[in-house]
């Protein structure tokens, strides 16, 4: 089988290779396509526009059915680019709940979890590793 997602591949205005381009990507390239916008006083204060999502994050959604809600980040899928999140369900025909599954571009990030030592937004590493070097 030959492999389908090549790393060299620059554009294409026609929306086929682009969905075809994110869905054969492998999990590490899918990983960056998972990022949202900061809310305006999590950019001035990290210095970047938007940071890839992790469980944990507060966001709040700005289309869709639930837009305007706001709720904690309860599970992201790589593969499939989309993210759940505690509160957003909905209820099946047999009475069971459901988590309602949202891409990240829908979503705005109001508050990070930066409990996880591992996790670095980009903006301010990047100011600081210039620092360093001066």
């Amino acid at each position: 089988m030959k492999n389908e997602w090549s790393k060299s591949w620059n554009a294409s205005i026609r929306p086929a290779k682009q969905r075809k381009y994110k869905y054969n990507a492998p999990l590490h390239i899918k990983h960056n396509l998972l990022s949202a916008h900061l809310s305006p006083e999590l950019r001035k204060k990290h210095e970047t526009r938007a940071t890839t999502l992790r469980k944990g994050d507060q966001v709040k959604i700005l289309a869709g059915q639930f837009r305007k809600k706001t709720g904690k980040v309860n599970k992201v899928l790589i593969k499939n680019q989309k993210v759940y999140i505690e509160g957003i369900e909905t209820i099946k025909k047999d009475g069971s709940k459901a988590f309602v599954p949202i891409h990240p571009s829908n979503l705005m990030i109001t508050e990070l979890d930066l409990a996880d030592k591992r996790r670095k937004v980009k903006g301010k590493a990047k100011k600081e590793k210039k620092q360093e070097k001066k």
